[in-house]
């Protein structure tokens, strides 16, 4: 395994990722009861200043110690996050809770090296609940080691996901519970992709699904969760990565259920659409 690189403070990767989690998450409550600027990328897409205000403030800090790193963040950009050492950043994952004053949003960054992800840190800062992992070493909740799920049947569960932002896919999400339902227990729609996958690899919710995400949603929960002990990939079943065409998250047995009682369905085609848009756009 390739050495992770070290800060320019001789800190580890993980610490100064989870130092500028911490200190992003500090902006966030600070600014959660006040007035904040929202503006529209897309129907159901916002973004607010404080987006902008932590990403500025996460990047400041990775410049500083990786002053070579590339960064791909969610407001701000960059180059793609699969080639070398880069930096992969979501300042605010659960924007539309955060501005609607539903404290369930968190705080992404992650580091990948030719698109393997080696470290993801994923900050809740309303719980105070640090989600961490590097590759090989597990995954941790503010220090304690997670686990996904250990249940083994579908209609035992509490399941996870949250809507597209296009229009195909989150008819082909609902379809995926209809073809399912009644045998589980229940549902949850998260709001924060992130928090919804770190959710999965502790084992609150024992599965977790999404028609499609970018990079900054899922880099920190692919870690966690293979570092957790589980399984993801995409819908047709292959390992996830940044790309990845949607994503299913569990344990084996579980993942292994949810394909089959998925086979055939719509959702389980791979024909992955722009993030923004809607049923009538043509894939990519």
């Amino acid at each position: 395994m390739v050495p992770l690189p070290v800060g320019t403070s001789g800190k580890s990767a993980v610490q100064v990722a989870r130092e500028a989690a911490l200190k992003a998450g500090e902006i966030l409550v600070s600014r959660f009861d006040s007035v904040r600027k929202v503006s529209f990328k897309g129907r159901g897409n916002i973004v607010t200043d404080v987006d902008e205000a932590a990403e500025k403030k996460i990047l400041s800090m990775l410049k500083a110690e990786f002053p070579g790193t590339s960064i791909l963040a969610e407001e701000s950009g960059g180059p793609r996050g699969d080639a070398g050492w880069a930096w992969i950043v979501d300042p605010l994952d659960g924007t539309r809770n955060y501005a609607s004053g539903i404290p369930f949003f968190s705080t992404v960054i992650g580091l990948a090296l030719d698109g393997e992800v080696t470290v993801g840190v994923n900050y809740d800062p309303m719980r105070d609940e640090m989600f961490e992992a590097t590759r090989g070493q597990g995954a941790y909740l503010n220090g304690r080691p997670l686990e996904v799920s250990k249940k083994s049947r579908i209609g035992d569960c509490v399941l996870g996901m949250d809507l597209s932002y296009n229009d195909q896919g989150v008819i082909n999400g609902i379809d995926v519970i209809r073809s399912i339902w009644p045998d589980m227990q229940t549902l949850r729609i998260m709001g924060s992709s992130a928090l919804g996958i770190a959710y999965a690899a502790s084992g609150r919710t024992d599965l977790y699904f999404h028609h499609q995400l970018e990079p900054w949603d899922q880099v920190a929960g692919i870690l966690l969760v293979e570092e957790a002990g589980g399984i993801i990939t995409d819908r047709a079943g292959k390992r996830a990565g940044l790309y990845s065409d949607g994503l299913i998250a569990s344990n084996h047995t579980l993942h292994a259920e949810f394909m089959r009682k998925t086979e055939g369905l719509a959702w389980s085609q791979r024909n992955r659409l722009p993030p923004h848009a809607t049923a009538d756009d043509p894939p990519e």
